[in-house]
């Protein structure tokens, strides 16, 4: 696997440690496990749904836990004992344990489990006190262009 350098961008930026510090663990994290495989959807300005393909789990076996900025997905598979000789094996019955990396504000707004897929939506919510807001310059409220007709007359004169 090769490895991409962030030492040029570390050197001009400030502030973006975590940033850099995340991309460099998730590389090294997921670079052979693909298992369960996974979307992420964008579904509005502030919504996402990630689904994962988890067949032959049940709601009972999924745990979802959710802390600040880390989204865990875990699988405990049962230990059923099939019921004749199995001559081949290429259902993976195996646990699995998946995560994702949130953005501030994000929280988990549901999970649903049918037909083998793990939809789990998410939607970013941030405080009124962090979204933008106008400010006035001295406290002045702001100007509106003022047209005069008196302008209009004296121009006429001229």
């Amino acid at each position: 696997m090769s490895r991409f350098d962030f030492t040029p961008y570390r050197r001009s930026t400030v502030g973006f440690d975590r940033l850099f510090d995340l991309l460099e663990n998730q590389a090294r994290l997921n670079s052979g496990d693909n298992y369960p495989p996974f979307n992420i959807e964008r579904r509005g300005e502030d919504e996402y749904r990630i689904t994962l393909a988890i067949a032959g789990f049940r709601p009972d076996d999924v745990d979802i836990t959710a802390q600040q900025n880390l989204l865990v997905v875990q699988g405990k598979k049962r230990a059923d004992a099939p019921s004749g000789e199995m001559l081949h094996v290429g259902i993976a019955n195996r646990g699995f344990e998946r995560r994702f990396e949130l953005a501030d504000y994000v929280r988990v707004d549901g999970a649903d489990l049918a037909d083998g897929l793990l939809t789990i939506d998410l939607v970013r919510e941030v405080p009124d006190a962090m979204k933008p807001k106008k400010i006035s310059v001295n406290g002045q409220p702001k100007l509106k262009a003022v047209t005069s007709e008196k302008g209009d007359d004296a121009a006429d004169a001229a």
